[in-house]
């Protein structure tokens, strides 16, 4: 997060020479926070394969991936990982657009950068021509001095749990279209999110609203954030759904100007730029903790009882979404209608 405060042999490298610790791990029952009212039973909600989503947290955060800094080999590992998932779970490329590069100048030490941006869908089967965009930036701090900033929970662990919408809508296709962007280089300043809306692959007007997933694994007191819903109200009744039938506390706020410093999320991650086209978002992040921006941001400290929730909250927002997809365009006054000829 941004200071708010061959593929295959690649993938099978990886999977063979690191430790899996994650591999067999039990998620606990006990561990799991309530946090409110379980009204919804738990098999109404989405599925999450805990295993897999603790394996590819740590392949990811893994010293192998050298903290993902854009412009260096460990970007370009966790690129082929990435990539190689998409390609196993059937996530075909964005109007055969898998690649968005672009160029870009990083203010903090004046050199030139290329980023790259990896685009994925699912088409809609009633709305083929809306968009829900989810979007979670895979690069971090790379290497400083000695010591790797491996980034697990900022953000490994959005781009996992993005991974893991892809195994769930390659199973349970989505009415609107759903778009799985993830971003590079957001540490530099949120340089992939302007590229998407500055060069959108799709029609801005035609996205119903954005979902960013930015540090989402990590919280001792079983707590995840939801903002938004100051700037779209209408919003708040989705995200309340979700807190009912969560085992760990799903919170709205840090998304209002009369915040002190810091604490007013609206800018600080990659749906800043979705916002400032009037498209609606929620903003699912953790707050604070003593590994953001930190060397120990490693697969080891985080959470993973709530990650495991976090993910299955997150996911079941994103079906809420897609379900009101309607509701969100009329109350957000962007209402349009379906064109003619079929999709782009």
């Amino acid at each position: 997060m941004t200071p708010r405060r061959s593929l295959r042999p690649l993938l099978s490298l990886l999977v063979l020479t690191m430790p899996l610790a994650a591999v067999g791990h039990v998620v606990p029952e006990a561990a799991l926070r309530a946090g409110g009212p379980t009204s919804a039973p738990q098999s109404d909600l989405p599925e999450i394969d805990a295993q897999e989503l603790l394996r590819d947290l740590e392949i990811l955060a893994h010293d192998s991936m050298e903290g993902r800094r854009p412009g260096t080999p460990g970007i370009e590992r966790a690129r082929s990982f990435i990539l190689a998932s998409l390609d196993e779970r059937g996530v075909q490329p964005l109007h055969g657009q898998r690649f968005q590069s672009f160029d870009f100048q990083n203010r903090r030490d004046g050199q030139d950068y290329v980023g790259h941006n990896l685009l994925g869908w699912f088409q809609g089967t009633e709305h083929p021509d809306r968009y829900i965009v989810l979007t979670a930036h895979y690069d971090h701090l790379g290497v400083v001095g000695d010591r790797i900033y491996n980034g697990a929970d900022d953000n490994a662990s959005g781009v996992v749990v993005l991974l893991a919408a892809a195994r769930h809508f390659a199973a349970n296709p989505p009415s609107h279209s759903v778009v799985l962007a993830f971003l590079d280089a957001e540490e530099m300043g949120l340089q992939g999110a302007r590229a998407f809306v500055d060069d959108a692959p799709i029609p801005l007007e035609r996205i119903v609203m954005n979902v960013n997933l930015d540090m989402v694994s990590r919280s001792e007191a079983g707590e995840i954030y939801a903002a938004g819903t100051h700037h779209y109200p209408f919003l708040l009744g989705l995200v309340e759904e979700v807190a009912e039938a969560s085992r760990i506390a799903v919170l709205t706020g840090h998304d209002s100007p009369d915040l002190p410093p810091g604490q007013d999320w609206t800018m600080a991650s990659d749906h800043a730029p979705f916002h400032q086209q009037g498209i609606p978002f929620i903003y699912f992040g953790v707050e604070d903790h003593p590994g953001y921006h930190d060397p120990s941001d490693t697969f080891e400290n985080i959470t993973p009882a709530f990650f495991v929730e976090s993910a299955r909250s997150i996911l079941h927002f994103v079906t809420l979404a897609d379900r009101e997809g309607q509701m969100i365009l009329e109350r957000s006054g962007r209402q349009m209608a379906e064109p003619v000829g079929g999709g782009r």
